[in-house]
């Protein structure tokens, strides 16, 4: 009897997993069959929230249903994450944050919300562009080298536009190498910080083309330098920090890109209704405008680019931010 009491509970604990599986199937079969919504780490009027809005387009186009984004900013990048990561995993609920946050979240806080190795499954990353380096025009400097210079005499307030960011760990870099000083000054989001730069507020200060834009036209700031490793299209003339003689890690391998995950343990068959719809990124209006307007000829990474990417680029944060020291304040 014990033994056909256990055979009948491993029949039935084996036709349960069935049913789930089965359930979870067509559940992936008929999906979307219902609005998506996407939660997205920062503020309006960034790079993060202009790709997880081009996400958004191009998912309504690709599969046809609403898709709506939600702003959730704060903590890093992890409340929003946590959100979503906590969510059920059925691809109804997304997430697009800054992929450094998420590279970051391990060495970066002592009891992060999520592991974002494991709780979170990448769909796709667009790249946020070259990020230009700015000073205030009043600050009497045309290089990275001026500012370097300067920045040993007196101590320069840096504009960071999150806790931790790949510009953080710049100048954190940039500090150790030359001996330069610089205070870091962190806002909530890139429009404070850059009105604060136009103002005369503060001396330095590095976000995407995106961000920057609405302020590049005007006379208080002057573009010295580019995170990257190429020039941005945007500023053809400004050289990057390698080209001026920056060439560590820190200078050429902290790209930033925005990247659309969703909760693991979503279907297999949901990820790839996900990743196919997110190629071809050009063909929506909005994720061309948004790749124009950055100045970048990179599509959408999917894939093994993107595995490929995660790969070599978050051991460079994660190491960065451990030796640095750095913590979220």
């Amino acid at each position: 009897m014990r033994g056909l009491h256990r055979f009948t509970t491993g029949l039935t604990a084996a036709i349960g997993t069935l049913i789930a599986i089965s359930t979870a199937t067509a559940h992936a079969q008929n999906y979307p069959s219902k609005p998506i919504k996407i939660v997205v780490s920062q503020n309006p009027g960034g790079t993060t929230d202009a790709t997880a809005r081009a996400f958004a387009d191009l998912l309504s186009q690709k599969l046809g249903v609403s898709v709506i984004v939600e702003n959730k900013p704060g903590a890093g990048g992890m409340i929003a994450a946590e959100n979503v990561a906590h969510s059920t995993p059925d691809g109804y609920t997304l997430f697009v944050g800054l992929h450094s946050q998420l590279a970051q979240a391990p060495v970066l806080f002592k009891k992060p919300l999520i592991d974002p190795d494991k709780d979170l499954v990448p769909i796709a990353a667009v790249t946020a562009g070259g990020l230009p380096t700015a000073v205030r025009s009043s600050l009497p400097v045309k290089n990275a080298k001026e500012l370097v210079e300067l920045s040993k005499k007196q101590p320069l307030n840096a504009g960071n536009y999150s806790i931790g960011s790949g510009w953080q760990l710049l100048l954190s870099q940039l500090a150790k190498e030359t001996g330069g000083q610089f205070t870091v000054v962190s806002y909530k989001g890139t429009p404070p910080m850059f009105t604060d730069l136009v103002g005369q507020q503060t001396d330095v200060a590095t976000g995407s083309v995106i961000s920057i834009g609405p302020f590049a036209q005007k006379d208080g700031l002057r573009v010295i330098a580019i995170i990257s490793d190429r020039r941005s299209t945007k500023f053809p003339d400004v050289p990057t920090w390698a080209e001026q003689g920056f060439t560590s890690p820190a200078f050429t391998k902290l790209l930033e890109y925005n990247m659309l995950l969703a909760p693991s343990g979503t279907p297999k068959e949901v990820i790839e209704v996900l990743t196919k719809a997110s190629t071809g990124g050009q063909q929506s209006p909005k994720m061309a405008q948004l790749l124009d307007t950055i100045g970048s000829d990179e599509p959408v990474l999917v894939g093994e680019p993107l595995t490929k990417m995660i790969r070599e680029v978050w051991p460079v944060y994660r190491q960065l931010t451990s030796e640095l020291k750095l913590t979220p304040g």
